[in-house]
């Protein structure tokens, strides 16, 4: 509940404002029933016509007045609700962006979707409650019981005892609650983590024909997450009613002492089960506010999780802004991914001098994808260093280092939006003429003048209506863009056809002559014509040189080329 203090007391004039107009909307409904006691009482029994229109007007001018403060307040709450939800999902987002990759692979995306959504949600709705029902409940509920002693003082042991009894009811209610709706929130991050792997993959799912297998997944995290939501409102559905019992038995039996004491007049008597009325009517809206509270207290401390979590990169207090020309040396360079049982790199000494390209190969997992993430720092060395002309990576300004480097991955990852605005994530300030010529470097050009609208055709979220080659070749472009010192391509011309992939090759080598490149490849086709390659093998280095040398030299590449090419040497 901290964190939700924390967010309110940046309102807290509005809110202090729409608290102010609550009490008076509170204050208007407890004045009710004592104006109709005195008009029965007073004018009704004596027959007093006058008394009756005066206390008539002054309870019509109450009921006004209460529902003017309650248009002015629930406009307050409405608008401190939003804005405290406004503020907690960017300072979620803000946060999860300054985040490096081991703390999201940690907190799960599905999980950060969660907490961004729905349990910002539950948190606005609670903010909301406070500021229409759980300021005002309190107020009627502590002065109907004080109206009542002061009326009918022979009825203050029965509203004392039954305070008690829904005070330890509300209490248990909360005490029960708290972990069940905490589990809800838990089991609705395994439905959002199932629905967003099938949508992301329907296209496989739908060619193996496996709907009913995904169909079987959802239904079981769907039927966790019922099973947990049935958990946390059984305990509502015990509690709810029998604080209603409570008060509705109070209820009676405070018509029970008034009639067997005969003491108390009709006026009276009105008032106090109009006030018992309020009273029930206050408890329950307390006992559903704070079933919001033990949902709202449940998800703040997930979203405090995030807005609290650092990242696990170390930044430095001084940091570098070295010239980077793409000079890069890996020093006996470890890396294990958290929770992982092994090393996904081990001992990785390599120079790379400037301006050179790079072709990296290897079996799958072989570490390749791992070894070219560590140098725009998307994940730390575990032990080692890797310096970027001289410097270790870990003293370079963040921004400044990704700045130099463009990054193709394996997946096309495209945005919704036109063409013209997808390549412009390289650069935002480029040219037109510029995107051309890294549209047709990257063989993207033909495809996108073909067509309706061009550089501004839109596209789909994630580029669904194109292809994977097309995607592809629209990642390469939107990385030339950058002019980058350092260029990694990670498999990143898998669903390009030979001769594509050939012309894209032959033109990144025209147009990167001062510019490192990384080439990361599954096809000896792609890297062999390279400066140099390195071969992986289980996150160890096995040889590093031109394709020549390492066919005469190393095992493992020749096994490769065998695989891929045949023979029984380079041919």
């Amino acid at each position: 509940m901290k964190l939700i203090l924390e967010y309110i007391r940046k309102h807290l004039g509005i809110f202090l404002l729409s608290t102010f107009f609550l009490t008076m909307e509170a204050l208007a409904d407890l004045l009710q029933p004592a104006f109709m006691s005195m008009i029965v009482d007073k004018g009704i029994k004596n027959a007093d016509v006058a008394r009756i229109l005066r206390y008539g007007a002054a309870m019509l001018a109450i009921a006004l007045t209460g529902a003017v403060c309650a248009v002015i307040r629930n406009r307050f709450a409405s608008l401190v609700s939003q804005n405290i939800g406004m503020e907690l999902r960017r300072d979620i987002y803000r946060n999860v962006q300054q985040l490096s990759m081991e703390n999201i692979d940690r907190l799960r995306p599905a999980s950060i979707i969660t907490r961004i959504t729905n349990d910002v949600a539950q948190i606005q709705e609670f903010i909301n409650g406070i500021m229409r029902i759980m300021v005002k409940a309190p107020i009627i509920c502590i002065g109907a019981v004080i109206l009542i002693m002061l009326q009918t003082p022979r009825q203050a042991p029965v509203m004392a005892g039954i305070l008690i009894i829904v005070s330890l009811l509300v209490f248990g209610n909360m005490r029960i609650g708290y972990p069940r709706f905490g589990a809800v929130q838990n089991r609705l991050d395994r439905l959002n983590g199932t629905a967003r792997e099938f949508l992301s993959s329907v296209r496989v799912v739908k060619a193996f024909r496996a709907e009913d297998e995904e169909m079987g997944k959802f239904t079981e995290v769907s039927l966790e997450l019922a099973r947990a939501n049935t958990a946390a409102l059984r305990t509502m559905a015990v509690f709810s009613p029998l604080i209603n019992l409570t008060v509705n038995f109070g209820i009676v039996l405070l018509l029970w002492i008034s009639g067997s004491g005969q003491s108390a007049e009709i006026g009276r008597l009105m008032a106090s089960v109009n006030y018992m009325t309020q009273v029930l009517f206050s408890v329950t809206m307390i006992s559903n506010t704070l079933n919001t509270a033990v949902r709202a207290a449940a998800s703040s401390e997930r979203v405090k999780e995030v807005l609290d979590e650092r990242p696990a990169q170390k930044l430095p207090k001084k940091p570098l802004t070295p010239e980077i020309t793409g000079d890069i040396r890996f020093e006996h360079v470890c890396f294990a991914y958290a929770g992982a049982g092994k090393e996904s790199l081990h001992d990785v000494d390599l120079h790379i001098r400037s301006g050179e390209t790079v072709g990296i190969i290897g079996s799958t997992g072989s570490g390749k994808t791992t070894l070219v993430s560590l140098v725009p720092r998307l994940y730390d060395a575990v032990s080692g260093k890797i310096r970027i002309d001289g410097c270790d990576v870990e003293q370079i300004d963040l921004a400044h280092l990704r700045a130099a480097i463009a990054v193709v991955p394996q997946k096309a990852l495209l945005f919704s939006g036109t063409i013209r605005d997808n390549l412009r994530w390289g650069r935002a300030d480029a040219g037109e003429e510029e995107l051309r010529a890294a549209a047709g470097i990257a063989c993207a050009d033909t495809f996108i003048e073909q067509s309706a609208q061009g550089y501004d055709t839109l596209l789909g979220q994630g580029g669904v209506n194109l292809s994977g080659g097309q995607k592809q070749r629209l990642s390469i472009a939107r990385a030339l863009v950058r002019n980058p010192r350092i260029l990694i391509l990670d498999d990143c011309t898998s669903a390009l056809d030979a001769r594509t992939e050939a012309e894209v090759l032959n033109g990144l080598r025209r147009m990167t002559g001062s510019t490192t490149v990384l080439l990361v490849s599954q096809r000896i086709s792609t890297v062999m014509r390279t400066d140099r390659i390195l071969c992986l093998d289980n996150g160890c280095i096995k040889g590093c040189g031109t394709h020549e040398e390492l066919m005469a030299s190393c095992e493992t590449y020749r096994a490769i080329y065998r695989s891929q090419i045949g023979g029984k040497n380079n041919g």
